[in-house]
């Protein structure tokens, strides 16, 4: 098994990866570049994350042969041997036969080459070609070059800040006389710049996350509560949709009068055409029937825009589609998750038991939800098991979050060790029980990953950076995220070392060190963070936890006039009453189009039998004329076609009538509202616009 599991994770993390990136990105739409580059730093990011439990079991069986060597021990990188902790044994001490080796060991030499490849390449990415390849990606130049021009203006300050941290750290060690700065010094003093700008960062996204994600799991045990808070994200995002609506529409139609100045024959034509490809289909043809291709152009008379501005309006079209697309498509699966907490809601209250959807499914149902997600097996799963499921699961996490602030303040203690992960790695440790290791080590740092991960998913600076499922994340979003993820990952295994005490350099024991912690170089080259911000900085976590558990964020950009989900607030309550009134409208348009489809499909199923009974009636009919061609032809043809005609005529006028009774009720309920609910609400979240475009079309689509 040497190095096998080594290339089964190696294997199964690609993939992990890559279905993230499908989730989140678009493969048929998004630049290659940008998918590789993206799916490359997250690749890098979740190895580290799966490969440092096979790391420690690794570095513990090393330490076992160290400790039970009959010749004193080496020591550590930077670690005196006087050092206590871990003594060299005497030769007349009892020493076991052998170690026992971990069914995961990976021989020597793969580990280090292998941590310095993934290491390095995401440094690189996170710190040089990311942030070029993301303003290269959001820039709204036409050529390659106008593109690399815009990339290198703009990162021109980001690199700068960079080199100015770079050398600060630099001066401070030039400053002592006593250090020689050699290549492995300056190695180290950039790996520990970047760590502690990533440890910075780390400690808040966690001190959000360990209280967050307990907190959103006992929410959703809370049916109830959950609906009123999706009512209040229906309010907030149809505002949204609306302001990416009106923002299409203006960015359209000065798109539209570009392109009207600007005639076939003209320099920029190519710079428009390429514009115009970016635009949704519908705009590309009425501005395609509004275009003269016979006019020429006249420098004389027209005034022309320039190439520059072009290029800020190709941005803006790109930014301003991409909002549309995802504003459109998040409304859609809001509204599927409001119905179903809706459906929960109704369902709860059932004696039969079985769990029935207000909208009928309109794809045939599969062999899951037909043999194992039965109706009953569904009402128990969402009316009764899964709400003490979440609870149950909620007190779980909350225990764990818990446990991780207390090691977080105490890890730097190992006399007594008060770090609970240390002492159950430790236990583990006197037994060689390496799979009990290798799972406590990955349960530890893949809720660590997911308390800080979890927070860059869901964090949102404005429209600047938002990730966003079902493949409606831009390019700028995705690289940017890949940035977070490289400079986050580093510093976070280091700082999970350093709960379970493999870190030397904060733990100060001569203990044989990870081959993850060996490529970091020893951080003694700068003691005031090694023995200061490294040990004392998250501790802050505790403050970060207080302050999310009461929402202390929340408030604050509630108080600022941000729309933000508060019990004791009037506008919350405002928005959760609009969310009502416009699910309610979104549910009786879903309505009339679910009759339509049953009076659609009742009519096939009456009429459609009648049909294949005249056309079998009628074919034995003209084999039976094939047969007796020399009787009465004329005669039993015109029956035949008597026969036909009168039959066909009735299926005829039954349909007629069954869609006089189906047309007028759609087109009323759709033009003439009686409730005037729900037009207060299209007028005051958009919905006039959509109204006036609907109508608009209508009425002048035979111009």
């Amino acid at each position: 098994m040497s190095g096998a599991a080594l290339g089964i994770e190696i294997v199964v993390v690609f993939f992990l990866a890559l279905f993230l990136l499908h989730r989140y990105g678009d493969f048929r739409k998004q630049q290659r570049m940008v998918l590789f580059g993206t799916l490359l730093a997250w690749y890098l990011c979740f190895l580290i994350v799966f490969i440092i439990p096979l790391d420690v079991t690794t570095t513990i069986y090393k330490q076992c042969i160290i400790d039970h060597e009959p010749t004193p021990a080496p020591t550590t990188s930077g670690v005196s041997n006087q050092t206590t902790g871990n003594t060299t044994l005497s030769p007349t001490k009892k020493v076991p036969e052998e170690c026992y080796k971990p069914w995961s060991y990976i021989p020597d030499g793969i580990m280090p080459v292998f941590w310095r490849v993934v290491y390095w390449t995401s440094q690189c990415l996170t710190w040089l070609l990311l942030p070029f390849m993301q303003s290269y990606a959001r820039s709204g130049g036409f050529s390659i070059t106008g593109k690399i021009k815009t990339a290198l203006i703009e990162n021109a300050i980001y690199y700068g800040t960079y080199l100015l941290i770079f050398g600060s750290l630099l001066i401070y060690v030039a400053v002592h006389p006593e250090w020689h700065l050699s290549w492995y010094e300056l190695q180290t003093i950039g790996i520990t710049a970047a760590n502690t700008w990533g440890l910075f960062l780390l400690v808040l996204l966690m001190g959000y996350g360990l209280v967050e994600i307990p907190r959103s799991y006992w929410e959703g045990s809370r049916s109830g509560h959950l609906l009123i808070k999706t009512y209040f994200k229906v309010a907030k995002l149809m505002t949204e949709k609306a302001d990416a609506e009106e923002n299409l529409e203006d960015i359209m139609e000065e798109v539209r009068k570009v392109s009207e100045s600007i005639k076939y024959n003209h320099p920029l034509r190519k710079y428009i055409d390429t514009i115009l490809r970016k635009c949704p289909v519908e705009y590309q043809e009425k501005m395609g029937r509004n275009m003269d291709d016979y006019e020429d152009f006249d420098d004389k008379q027209n005034t022309y825009p320039s190439e520059k501005s072009l290029v800020k309006l190709h941005k803006q079209v790109i930014y301003t589609v991409q909002r549309h697309n995802r504003t459109r498509v998040q409304w859609q699966m809001l509204l599927e998750q409001a119905f179903h907490l809706e459906d929960v809601a109704k369902n709860e209250t059932s004696s039969s038991r079985q769990f029935v959807h207000s909208f009928a499914l309109l794809e045939p149902a599969s062999w899951f939800s037909r043999y194992l997600y039965t109706p009953t097996v569904e009402w128990y799963w969402e009316c009764l098991l899964k709400q003490w499921f979440y609870r149950v699961l909620a007190v779980v996490l909350t225990l764990f979050s818990v446990a991780v602030v207390w090691s977080e303040c105490t890890f730097f203690s190992t006399r007594p060790v008060l770090s609970l992960f240390a002492v159950f790695i430790q236990l583990a440790e006197r037994d060689y029980d390496y799979l009990y290791i290798q799972m406590a080590c990955f349960i530890t740092i893949f809720y660590l990953c997911t308390c800080v991960y979890s927070t860059v998913f869901r964090i949102r600076v404005f429209n600047y950076y938002y990730l966003a499922s079902h493949h409606q994340t831009d390019a700028y979003s995705l690289q940017f995220s890949g940035m977070l993820f490289c400079r986050l990952t580093p510093p976070l295994c280091l700082n999970f070392l350093g709960l379970i005490h493999m870190d030397s350099a904060i733990s100060h024991e001569a203990k044989q060190q990870t081959a993850y912690t060996s490529i970091m170089g020893s951080m003694r080259v700068l003691s005031f963070i090694a023995n200061g911000f490294y040990i004392y900085y998250p501790m802050l976590i505790v403050l970060l936890c207080i302050a999310t558990y009461f929402s202390l964020g929340t408030r604050c950009l509630n108080l600022l006039g941000f729309q933000q989900f508060m019990g004791d607030s009037e506008m919350t309550s405002d928005l959760i009453d609009e969310g009502k009134e416009l699910l309610r409208r979104e549910r009786r348009k879903r309505q009339r189009i679910e009759d339509g489809e049953n009076r659609r499909r009742e009519w096939k199923e009456r009429y459609g039998k009648q049909r294949e009974e005249n056309s079998a009636r009628n074919r034995s009919t003209h084999s039976e004329l094939k047969d007796n061609s020399y009787s009465d032809a004329a005669n039993s043809s015109t029956g035949r076609q008597a026969k036909y005609t009168r039959s066909g005529s009735q299926a005829e006028r039954d349909c007629i009538e069954l869609l006089q009774d189906a047309e007028p009720l759609d087109f009323n309920a759709e033009t003439l509202s009686e409730d005037p609910l729900e037009s207060d609400a299209g007028r005051h979240t958009g919905g006039r616009y959509l109204s006036m475009s609907s109508s608009r079309s209508r009425i002048f689509d035979d111009v």
